[in-house]
């Protein structure tokens, strides 16, 4: 989860939200993005999707089984639908995402049928995730 830390930090440095991921697959980082949508000027340009498509590309395949995602923030549903298509099934997560979190607030997508393959588990470094995220907003406002 540090690796994804450091990959929001990256993305703040841009002027990017802070968020940031990281695939991993047996203890070696395969992938790893932080946000890029201003930067790009595309809406899909989500930390996660930059990680997933830079992972499938070390690794030849878009089927990324055996990995697991780090993300420092509950991602939202089109990185869920992402996650979910790529057949990682460990999500790890920092801080929930009270506007678009997919899996828990305010979706709340976890206990899906679709899903029922998939570990989640959030909360790790939240309190560190939560203090960037307000840095970075109330520096907006």
């Amino acid at each position: 989860m540090r690796q994804a830390v450091a990959q929001a930090r990256l993305a703040m440095k841009h002027d990017e939200v802070p968020v940031g991921a990281v695939v991993e697959k047996d203890g070696v980082i395969v992938g790893r993005g932080h946000n890029k949508t201003r930067t790009r000027t595309d809406v899909s340009a989500h930390a996660e999707i930059v990680a997933l498509a830079r992972a499938a590309r070390r690794l030849g395949d878009f089927r990324l089984d055996g990995c697991r995602i780090f993300v420092t923030i509950e991602p939202c549903l089109m990185c869920l639908g992402a996650i979910r298509l790529s057949r990682i099934r460990e999500v790890y997560f920092g801080v929930r995402d009270p506007k678009f979190g997919g899996i828990y607030s305010p979706f709340a997508l976890a206990g899906h049928s679709a899903l029922r393959k998939m570990r989640f588990t959030g909360g790790i470094l939240a309190e560190e995730m939560a203090a960037m995220m307000k840095g970075f907003f109330r520096g907006k406002r």
